[in-house]
């Protein structure tokens, strides 16, 4: 997909069949700006997704940070807010910093196998001749 490196399906509420998307592209060179930016929030609204992140080997320039704030926030419906557009470096992310999202919540859909109830298990034995 044209602007998209790769894409995160999170869910963010009890229904797991409302699955929302995250979008990131990955930019390295000399012309990393705030059009990058402008392309990424092109990309989120086109995808209809919930969050993008742009994922740069240098530090985001101050018009690239401020045309980040200015896509707002996507808001949970546990009512917690995070950026929609984001911008992590590679140093960010060797630091261990994530993206801002809502926390994953685990779906269990199987349940637990029984134990078995006999003792030993015996190694079967296959007949040759030596």
């Amino acid at each position: 997909d044209k602007g998209i490196d790769g894409r995160l399906y999170f869910h963010d509420s009890a229904d797991v069949s409302d699955v929302k998307l995250a979008v990131a592209s990955v930019k390295a060179g000399q012309n990393i700006g705030v059009a990058m930016v402008r392309d990424l929030r092109g990309v989120v609204e086109r995808e209809k997704a919930a969050m993008g992140v742009l994922i740069t080997m240098d530090e985001p320039t101050k018009p690239m940070r401020s045309e980040a704030a200015g896509a707002g926030f996507y808001v949970s419906p546990a009512r917690t807010r995070h950026p929609k557009l984001q911008i992590l470096t590679i140093d960010d992310l060797l630091a261990g910093k994530k993206i801002d999202m809502t926390p994953w919540h685990e779906q269990r859909t199987f349940k637990k196998a029984p134990k078995r109830r006999s003792g030993k298990l015996r190694q079967p034995t296959l007949p040759f001749d030596d």
